[in-house]
Formats: C-alpha cells, sequence, structure tokens
C-alpha cells in the first residue's frame, strides 16, 4: 500500500524541540532474571492515549533449554499487546486460548472484568540457542467496558496493514492511523505501528489523533534538529505536525497514541481501573485463589503454579 496522499508532500518540520511535551528514558525492572525496560508509565506521563504500560523486553539471548516463564498472572481493566521482533511465546489464558506467538503478529488479550494467562518461551524454541526481542503494552479501557467479558484475538503479520513508501515500511498493528485501520478490535481512538525507516527516511506522524509518542527501539532519529538514541520515548504536544527523521544508520519506531481518557487511572501490579475499589476487589479475590468461582481462573493447560500477589 502506498501512504495517504495527503501525507506525502512536503513532510512539515517547522516545529521547535519544545514539541516534545515529555522525554522519558525508561527505567531497568528486572522480572526474574530477566530485564525489561519500562517506558510507561513514567514519573510525568502515566498515560499515551490509552497506553498506560509499555515494556521493551530484550534484545536477549539464551542458551538450549533456557527460556521466560511467566507464570499465570490476572489482568482488570485493559487489554495487552504482545509484539515479537525476534523470537517467540506460548501465550495461554483463562479462556483457553493457546497461541504461539511470532514476531510481527498480534496478541490482543481484553482483560474486562478480569481474566488470567502465562507467557513462556516455546518448547520449540528452546530446543537450541535463541533470542528475544519485542514489546508488551497494556491498554486502559474506558469506563464504560472496563467491566466487559474477557476476550483474546490473535492476527497474523500477514493481516495487519503494512504501508510502504520513500523508505518507510509502516506496520499497523492497531487502531487506524494514514488511511487504514487495523483489524483487532478496540474500544477507544487509537493507533500503534511498527515502523521501519531506512537512513535519511523521513516519517510524518498522524495527525488525526489527540495524544502521539514514539519509542526508538533501533538506530536513531531526528526531530526538530535534535538527535534521539535508542531507548528514549517522546511524547509530543497535540496539534503539532511533527516530522521523525531516521539517522545515517535508520531507524525503528515503534508510534502509539489516540485519544486521551475521561480521567486518570489507578495502576496496581497487573490491576488497571477507574477506582481504587476495583482494584481492592480484583485483590481480594486473586488472594482467595477461587479459581472458577470469582473474578479468576487458570489457564486450562497451566494450572501447576501462578503468580501469588505481592505484599
Amino acid at each position: 500500500m502506498s501512504w495517504n496522499p495527503a501525507l506525502s508532500p512536503g513532510c512539515p518540520d517547522t516545529v521547535g524541540v519544545d514539541a516534545i511535551e515529555t522525554l522519558i528514558i525508561p527505567r531497568a525492572r528486572d522480572i526474574g532474571g530477566f530485564e525489561v525496560r519500562r517506558a510507561l508509565p513514567a514519573p510525568k506521563r502515566q498515560m499515551v492515549g490509552p497506553f498506560i504500560f509499555f515494556d521493551q523486553a530484550g534484545p536477549a539471548e539464551f542458551l538450549t533449554g533456557q527460556g521466560i516463564d511467566v507464570r499465570p498472572h490476572p489482568h482488570i481493566g485493559l487489554g495487552t499487546v504482545t509484539y515479537l521482533y525476534r523470537g517467540d511465546f506460548h501465550h495461554r489464558d483463562s479462556l483457553g486460548s493457546d497461541q504461539i506467538i511470532h514476531p510481527g503478529a498480534l496478541n490482543w488479550m481484553v482483560a474486562g472484568r478480569g481474566v488470567t494467562h502465562s507467557e513462556r518461551t516455546s518448547d520449540a524454541a528452546r530446543q537450541g540457542p535463541h533470542s528475544l526481542f519485542g514489546i508488551q503494552t497494556w491498554v486502559a479501557l474506558p469506563e464504560g467496558v472496563e467491566d466487559m467479558a474477557p476476550m483474546f484475538e490473535h492476527h497474523a503479520k500477514e493481516a495487519l496493514p503494512l504501508i510502504e513508501a520513500d523508505g518507510v515500511a509502516l506496520r499497523l498493528i492497531l487502531g487506524n492511523a494514514y488511511g487504514e485501520r487495523a483489524p483487532g478490535r478496540v474500544f477507544s481512538e487509537m493507533f500503534y505501528a511498527d515502523a521501519v525507516l531506512e537512513p535519511d527516511a523521513r516519517l510524518p506522524l498522524p495527525d488525526d489523533h489527540e495524544d502521539r509518542g514514539i519509542y526508538v527501539t533501533d538506530g536513531s532519529v531526528t526531530i526538530a534538529g535534535q538527535d534521539f538514541e535508542a531507548g528514549r520515548m517522546m511524547v509530543f504536544r497535540p496539534g503539532d505536525a511533527i516530522t521523525v527523521g531516521a539517522g545515517p544508520q535508520g531507524a525503528r519506531l515503534m508510534l502509539l497514541g489516540g485519544a486521551t481518557l475521561g480521567g486518570p487511572r489507578y495502576i496496581w501490579w497487573n490491576f488497571v481501573a477507574s477506582s481504587q475499589e476495583r482494584i481492592e476487589a480484583a485483590k481480594a479475590d486473586w488472594r482467595k485463589a477461587r479459581w472458577g468461582a470469582g473474578l479468576f481462573d487458570l489457564p486450562p493447560d497451566d494450572r501447576a503454579e501462578f503468580i501469588p500477589l505481592p505484599g
């Protein structure tokens, strides 16, 4: 596909560096022998549009037999997006979903009132040395659907819109941008995309969304004459025409944003909600471990262990 013709000419870049409302340098976190870099939530920015959590996992290398084992754990009030550049994950959830996630595909699990899932390196990957590199994000749900029934969707790489032009290849993962719409069901206006830019290529950001941000996963970019290396998230002032230029080695970016929600969100452990009462109810239910009799159950084929409530 080609770009929306309205975006091709000009690539406006007349803004100053003050168009960057927030610059976020992710914090390193250990999740059991494996380091992630967390950009959201940040001290100065809880969300970008509805995106409330953003982790870079890897890049990491594993020996034969090794891998990641994120045991069954609960969520409420959000949708999880797992998107990989390298490696795989075996996703299983309390809805009965059983899916291997491969690079470029979308795994989209909406927790609603409550769901449990696990993500582990597949048995096939553990048969030899392998690597893992990807992004996991959470999308906070609008108040009207926080208590919806949980759901799961998987869309293969080939099902996601691919937009190519002028040294840019952009895959739309969720939402709508550049005249295209991704197949996943969403509950508020948003966009989420993986963009690969050749050296010195230029990419205008969507101008039809309130909140917009980018995260540089590889290479470097120039915005308003200032350079930014990999591992930086920039959130932009609403309404400005922004163009991102790739550095001399090219760049890979995650673009994210959308409409802001009606109010702030409470976030505790794996729970997101518009009220503290919802958080407390979820904590109490997980602590009781009444599988199938309360808010939560365990994945049918991954019930031997689970992550206990912190504290």
